[in-house]
């Protein structure tokens, strides 16, 4: 005689409860005790993080000369006149991190290229991109930007823009390609020579090797640094301030200028701390993405 699926006891509920995994007591121990753990860690990080702030606090506040540091630099009243004026200037700061951190990443690739290039024919452009990395790596950008914003408007040249904007994106420019050029070249050099020889051995040219092999593996290792190089590009927008582009630091200090009130400055400064943080915890997460996967052996 036949039994039937439930007259057997070999139905898909019971077969579902043999299955199921059931740990033992002491990993349900093991892990009742790390979850203690972490809540004691936690209570600690929070408290001693409340105490080291309540201390700042009566340090600060007690301090002699606190009551006139609050009026000059903590004013209410200032804040207020000075926050929708900082905001309306960002806005020029985020086109120039826009348009410039493009024209940065493709120009730094160009220079990172030519200095990678292969045979004694290319040698000029090898030193020539050598010398534009060092150069432009060596001279402050402070400077940079006022031979740029400066310079350029004194030659009086035809055909040649004298907004301050645009010329201090350009020296930006200038400046940052350097920097990101050599991120690019240690994440072509990065390579092993067998991937470009593998590439070449499947009949790819030394182009297509380069654009198909070597460069997608060294962008993905570079991804960090680049974006550490993008977040400091977004702080040193606020310099162009410096030939009379009204951004956020020029909004600011043109309230200074009139009030002898320092406000606004800790005003514009909050709101690019407000807008690298975010940054900041995105290259964070992106690095620490990139370390899990080297450590499972994927894809870098």
């Amino acid at each position: 005689m036949t039994l039937t699926k439930e007259e057997s006891g070999e139905d898909s509920g019971e077969g579902d409860m043999r299955d199921a995994y059931v740990p033992s007591q002491r990993r349900i121990e093991r892990e009742r005790y790390k979850r203690a753990r972490a809540r004691r860690a936690t209570a600690i990080a929070a408290l001693s993080t409340l105490v080291t702030g309540v201390v700042l606090y009566f340090v600060v506040v007690n301090a002699p000369g606190w009551p006139r540091t609050k009026e000059t630099f903590f004013n209410a009243q200032y804040t207020r006149e000075a926050f929708p004026k900082v905001l309306e200037g960002l806005w020029l700061n985020v086109r120039l991190l826009l348009i410039c951190g493009a024209a940065v990443l493709v120009l730094g690739m160009l220079i990172a290229v030519a200095r990678t290039l292969r045979g004694p024919v290319f040698f000029p452009l090898r030193a020539l991109a050598a010398a534009y990395t060092d150069f432009f790596r060596g001279l402050p950008l402070i400077i940079n930007l006022m031979i740029v914003v400066l310079g350029v408007p004194a030659l009086r040249l035809q055909g040649v823009t004298v907004d301050p904007v645009l010329l201090g994106g350009t020296a930006l420019t200038l400046t940052y390609s350097a920097y990101v050029a050599e991120v690019f070249r240690a994440g072509i050099e990065s390579i092993h020579p067998s991937q470009r020889a593998a590439a070449r051995s499947l009949g790819l040219t030394n182009r297509q090797a380069l654009r198909y092999v070597v460069l997608p593996q060294a962008v993905r290792r570079q991804v960090p640094p680049l974006l550490n190089d993008l977040v400091s590009l977004q702080k040193d927008t606020g310099l162009v301030s410096i030939g009379g582009a009204v951004d956020a630091v020029r909004a600011a200090d043109i309230i200074v200028g009139r009030s002898l009130n320092y406000t606004p400055y800790i005003v514009a400064g909050l709101v690019f701390v407000a807008l690298t943080i975010p940054m900041t915890r995105f290259t964070d997460w992106v690095t620490a993405r990139m370390d899990r996967q080297r450590a499972q052996g994927g894809t870098i």
